[in-house]
């Protein structure tokens, strides 16, 4: 069973969400957080989060890119029991047993995704907001494709 961890290629995440992932944190879509959202929502850097930000489920920060890598079952159950409290917590869900079913729908929709990825295939998601709700799309960069170059700062060591 595959699921996506946090990734950080640079310091970016850091500047452009409000509350970033930390790196190696499993992370999913996280998209039911703009489900209420409007146009008027979409303004700094919480427009950041909604257009291309992942949902890490330990500090429920937000990353722009994850790699696929494999997941015990162990640790996908206590994963779902954070998010469920998450739902508690923040979105008004009455008890953990009550949130625990979508927030299990959520990591399993995340392991979905992940599934056909080799391990270290990074994943890239795109929101837009729709007259029918939030609408994503998701990004493959398989391992080979993902040069050095394409993330690494280039710089001088005598400066």
């Amino acid at each position: 069973m595959k699921l996506a961890r946090a990734i950080h290629f640079d310091e970016s995440d850091m500047r452009v969400y409000s509350s970033p992932a930390r790196t190696g944190e499993w992370c999913i879509s996280g998209g039911f957080e703009f489900s209420n959202w409007t146009e008027a929502d979409l303004t700094g850097k919480p427009r950041q989060a909604f257009a291309n930000g992942w949902l890490g489920v330990e500090t429920f920060g937000r990353v722009t890119f994850v790699a696929v890598t494999t997941i015990e079952e162990a640790e996908r159950d206590a994963l779902a029991q954070a998010l469920a409290q998450h739902f508690v917590d923040v979105y008004g869900a009455p008890d953990v047993d009550t949130a625990l079913p979508v927030a299990r729908d959520e990591i399993a929709h995340m392991i979905e995704l992940c599934d056909d990825h080799a391990p270290n295939t990074l994943l890239t998601v795109a929101r837009e907001l729709t007259e029918s709700g939030v609408r994503e799309t998701f990004r493959m960069i398989e391992a080979q494709d993902a040069g050095l170059e394409q993330f690494a700062i280039h710089g001088s060591l005598d400066e």
